[in-house]
């Protein structure tokens, strides 16, 4: 995904020059390394003057890196924010003598004053600290490339929604106009039955490659009987259809008791094997449990799991999650994998059944309270421990007390659905909560 980057190197000529056209030099090579398609200036930017006519020569942009290799006054800031409507990176460099010499830089002031500039005006910024050349400063480079792109992708996203949530779910339900105009959202919605009706007008041929690919998933391919394997493909050859057609991004679907009563099989293995398929698809049809599917797995860069806050096991200090059986097969133990079952309540198939593999994780959420968007960040471990429960489940162990912090978060009103992601992106959350004007909690670091 494509993204316009600005560098601005601003400076005064009555700071130490040679100092600042090092930092722009350096900071070029890192920039070009990190953004290969970033816009630099031929050189340093000495007067909001000059400033103007670099800005005004370029598209729009989807950040500004507003360095300060020297101090600079809030008027900088002011013409930024005049020219271009996107959030703004301040960064600031180190000063490089301190010894009762000269005051080369002062750059931390300059990025003081951007700082005050910007919040004045009520406009997203991040800020940044150090050398060009510091390890952290990169990786602070890093996650917000990532976040960025994220960002991007939500304003892009067309997320589909199948029929209706059940009695007493209405948590999943996000305002539409919210996510358009914070997050740039659309939502496409379907009734269900019209997506079963569609299913059961497909000839055999036309959901041939929707069962193999069922069957080349799993451990036991041989557990579906051909009544349930046949309305499954059909149904899964639906839900592609209707993806495809619509460039659907995320999906959260209707499930039960619609597709047991109505169809004859649960919807569970098609979400699943939509979410391997890049497409996280939440049950229950939770649209902030896809959106915070799809947020998640863009930041990790890896598919995503749903599921309830169903136990503690105080002994690991661990969490259980579980679902009924949507996750999907990419996250299974190694052993024995992800396997086919019918669903633990209605005894219909197929479903998945596993335990998910072990690794750093992130619990994270999408949800609302007082008619806005929040998020919800929680650190863990996901224990290398067998299926917990029939559907799919895994323990994670909390960083922080799991009694307190279960106690907390249910305090706080979370809904009971929530993603879980293999990596540590809570920092990549932090960001992308401040550029889009979200509130973010990380649980982690409650006493």
């Amino acid at each position: 995904m494509s993204l316009q980057i600005a560098y601005l190197p601003l400076g005064r000529v009555t700071f130490h020059q040679p100092s600042a056209e090092s930092i722009f030099q350096q900071s070029v090579q890192v920039l070009q390394e990190l953004f290969p398609e970033i816009n630099i200036s031929p050189g340093l930017l000495t007067s909001p003057e000059m400033v103007e006519d670099y800005l005004r020569r370029l598209p729009p942009q989807d950040l500004v890196i507003y360095q300060c290799t020297t101090f600079v006054g809030g008027e900088f800031a002011a013409t930024v924010t005049r020219l271009a409507s996107c959030p703004v990176l301040v960064w600031a460099v180190d000063e490089p003598v301190i010894d009762g010499g000269r005051l080369r830089l002062n750059s931390l002031t300059g990025a003081f004053a951007a700082g005050n500039s910007l919040t004045a005006q009520g406009r997203p910024y991040l800020f940044v600290s150090g050398a060009p050349t510091e390890q952290r400063v990169r990786r602070k480079l890093q996650e917000l490339l990532a976040v960025l792109r994220t960002r991007a992708a939500l304003r892009q996203l067309v997320a589909g929604v199948v029929g209706s949530f059940p009695p007493g779910f209405a948590f999943g339900d996000l305002d539409e106009s919210l996510l358009a105009g914070q997050l740039g959202v659309r939502v496409v919605r379907v009734e269900a039955a019209a997506l079963m009706e569609r299913a059961r007008g497909y000839q055999p041929d036309e959901v041939a490659q929707a069962r193999q690919r069922l069957l080349a998933a799993v451990a036991n391919p041989q557990q579906v009987e051909e009544p349930y394997l046949e309305k499954y493909a059909r149904l899964m050859q639906a839900y592609q259809d209707f993806v495809r057609e619509n460039k659907i991004g995320a999906l959260a679907s209707r499930c039960w008791p619609d597709f047991f009563v109505q169809y004859g099989v649960p919807v569970c293995a098609v979400l699943s094997l939509l979410t391997d398929s890049g497409v996280p698809a939440a049950c229950e049809a939770d649209l902030g449990g896809a959106l915070s599917m799809f947020t998640g797995s863009q930041l990790a860069g890896g598919p995503a799991y749903l599921g309830d806050p169903v136990a503690l096991e105080e002994e690991h200090n661990s969490l259980i999650f579980w679902h009924c059986g949507a996750g999907a097969c990419s996250l299974a133990r190694p052993q024995p994998g992800a396997r086919l079952g019918v669903h633990p309540n209605r005894q219909i198939g197929p479903t998945m059944e596993f335990g998910l593999k072990p690794g750093r994780v992130t619990v994270l959420r999408l949800g609302k309270k007082d008619g806005r968007l929040r998020l919800f960040a929680l650190g863990g471990e996901a224990l290398d421990t067998p299926q917990k429960f029939l559907g799919t489940s895994v323990a994670v162990q909390l960083d922080g007390q799991a009694r307190a912090l279960v106690e907390r978060v249910v305090a706080d009103g979370w809904e009971p659905h929530f993603a879980l992601v293999y990596g540590d992106i809570r920092a990549e959350l932090k960001l992308l909560g401040r550029l889009l004007g979200i509130a973010m909690v990380d649980y982690s670091t409650l006493s």
